[in-house]
């Protein structure tokens, strides 16, 4: 579902296993249903050429999800969103180019959700909104529907 803002929310778990190749050095993704995320986090600018709801949306909410919860070092969490992208079938300059702006822009969002959650934000939900004109900035501030 989706706010308002162009911010979404998992109606449902997913998940994500290493393929063979990758199998022994990269480690499973569960993301649970009520995440929040605004999918591929591509600058408004660059929207004409990589949308942020594009064929590898799939791998950037597992992205979203692994910088939001820091559960393995920050390159690990890259390295996942790139095999995930090429095992969902993404072309290869659309991964090298969404990988390569991860490496260059990530260390910035990795610090900022750290410092988010050290404020007291979540993002994952237990209620969802009825309202199809309910804003994110307004919901995230009902302390009643987080898990």
């Amino acid at each position: 579902m989706r706010f308002v803002e162009p911010i979404y929310v998992l109606r449902e778990d997913i998940h994500w296993v290493p393929g063979p190749s990758d199998k022994g050095r990269l480690s499973k993704v569960d993301v649970p249903k009520g995440f929040v995320t605004d999918l591929a986090s591509v600058p408004q600018a660059f929207w004409s050429l990589l949308r942020p709801d594009g064929e590898y949306t799939y791998a950037a909410i597992l992205h979203d999800w692994m910088y939001w919860i820091q559960d393995r070092p920050r390159g690990h969490a890259d390295e996942i969103f790139f095999a995930s992208m090429k095992e969902f079938g993404i072309d290869a300059v659309t991964a090298n180019t969404i990988y390569a702006a991860v490496e260059v822009a990530g260390k910035s969002a990795w610090s900022g959700n750290a410092e988010l959650k050290l404020k007291g934000e979540k993002r994952v939900l237990k209620k969802f909104p009825e309202d199809p004109l309910m804003h994110w900035s307004e919901w995230k501030t009902r302390s009643d529907v987080f898990l």
